[in-house]
């Protein structure tokens, strides 16, 4: 893997057609400096109609294809086989510029952009590329979809897929992409993207495949085909009259030959290598995947980001313990309490703007069992309560760039409930969910747990302030 960050030594272009559009577009890519990742210019609305690859601009529209949008609402579609070529070739740094929404279907797979880049010159830059090392299981799974796609440690980036759709035109399919550098241009690049002759009415009714043919998108064939088959296809599509679209032994649409004999599973590799440029960064990981798709792709490169912004912030305030995002000593660069009044020990894990939980060690020399109650020592009910309230302070101060310039406020405590006594010995973990944060006022609900059972509870109003 590269060690430098990299560009193109000029700008190319390419032309074609939109596979879901179908309206013509050129596609121009051209340098960009480091640190810019791969930026897409709507040219058609501007320049300023411009369009980071990243999850962030990520939309909720991944059934087909990959959706990016702004904040001023500009979007490209289906863009994963052009970032699956920059991610292949390692190139960092790039402007991809559109006279439309959606980038050119070409050939149906990555190869042609794969092969612009090439002939644009792939220049070494002088900025090292930043890696993300994965150090612990990611993970998602959707039960509905039967969909498992996992990122475990690895000192490199590999990826190893596996697609059974239960279907006997495709059966099940396996295959690993080993190192980027020596595969990705002759082994993937050029799989070319598919669907089930089943999908094909439903997908031009909802709209899409306005430019696919069965050179650019291979068509399996897992129904009877029949006449009323062979005249939809040919009406709804620029077929040569003198094509047989059902050529017998053959299950691909058109007679249409495999490139690779498993060309479907490599290009869900190609799909998952683009989305996960969203990332913003280069991986070190071995991804495994289980009948995944864009959607399931997005949510990992979702959960990886959350994982990254977690160890930046515990790298930013202070060494972490192996069992905790971050210790006392990060806790007291954040929140501004100290001895005796710190009521959490550790921030075990949590999601920035949405939850958090953390830990407290209740020992014998805590300074209030001298007189909660002599002989009979409790942990007081209000101590707990600011467990849970300091919980949400880290929460809502995680939310400033300059936490230790701001104060949290407590504006009003509801529904407070004490379940059962907490006593020397005992870890209360504090949990918080936050409801809602606008202009500086916070409402969360929050527990504590001793050995899973409820020992507190609370909802809280809060405000930060500059101190």
């Amino acid at each position: 893997m590269r060690k430098f960050q990299s560009t193109i030594e000029r700008e190319v272009s390419i032309e074609g057609i939109g596979l879901h559009t179908g309206k013509p577009v050129r596609l121009t890519f051209r340098p960009a400096p480091p640190n810019t990742w791969a930026v897409f210019v709507r040219e058609d609305i501007g320049p300023e109609a411009r369009i980071l690859a990243s999850i962030d601009n990520a939309t909720g529209e991944h059934v087909r294809g990959t959706t990016l949008a702004n904040s001023e609402g500009h979007r490209v579609t289906t863009v994963e086989h052009v970032l699956a070529a920059c991610a292949g070739l390692q190139i960092d740094n790039i402007e991809i510029a559109l006279s439309a929404e959606e980038p050119p279907v070409l050939d149906g797979s990555a190869r042609p952009f794969a092969d612009k880049l090439i002939e644009a010159g792939i220049v070494q830059q002088d900025v090292e590329r930043q890696y993300f090392v994965v150090g612990e299981i990611i993970q998602y799974h959707d039960v509905a979809r039967a969909t498992d796609i996992h990122v475990v440690p690895f000192d490199g980036y590999r990826v190893t897929f596996m697609v059974d759709y239960r279907n006997p035109a495709l059966g099940t399919q396996y295959t690993t992409l080993v190192d980027l550098e020596e595969e990705f241009l002759e082994e993937f690049s050029s799989a070319r993207t598919f669907c089930f002759l089943s999908e094909v009415e439903h997908l031009l009714k909802d709209g899409l495949i306005k430019g696919g043919n069965p050179e650019n998108a291979l068509v399996i064939i897992d129904k009877e085909f029949t006449d009323e088959d062979d005249k939809f296809l040919r009406e709804n599509f620029d077929v040569d009259p003198s094509v047989q679209l059902k050529v017998e032994g053959n299950p691909l649409l058109a007679g249409i030959e495999q490139r690779f004999y498993n060309e479907p599973v490599r290009h869900k590799v190609l799909d998952l290598l683009g989305d996960m440029h969203l990332l913003g960064f280069p991986l070190k990981g071995f991804v495994l995947g289980a009948r995944s798709g864009h959607s399931a792709n997005i949510e990992l490169v979702k959960l990886i980001k959350k994982q990254k912004e977690k160890l930046e912030i515990a790298g930013q305030y202070g060494p972490t313990k192996k069992r905790a995002i971050l210790d006392a000593s990060g806790i007291m660069k954040i929140l501004p309490h100290r001895y005796p009044f710190l009521m959490v020990d550790e921030v075990v894990d949590f999601e920035k703007g949405k939850w958090a939980i953390t830990r407290k060690n209740v020992t014998a020399n805590e300074p209030f069992f001298q007189g909660h109650f002599p002989g009979h020592p409790i942990m007081p009910g209000v101590l707990l309560i600011e467990g849970i309230a300091q919980t949400g302070a880290f929460l809502m101060m995680d939310a400033y760039d300059d936490p230790e310039e701001h104060v949290t406020y407590f504006l009003g405590v509801d529904k407070v409930r004490f379940r059962k006594g907490v006593t020397p010995g005992d870890t209360v973990t504090f949990r918080v969910e936050m409801r809602s944060f606008k202009r500086g006022l916070c409402k969360f609900a929050g527990k504590g747990f001793v050995d899973g059972e409820v020992v507190c509870e609370g909802e809280f109003m809060a405000m930060a302030m500059e101190r």
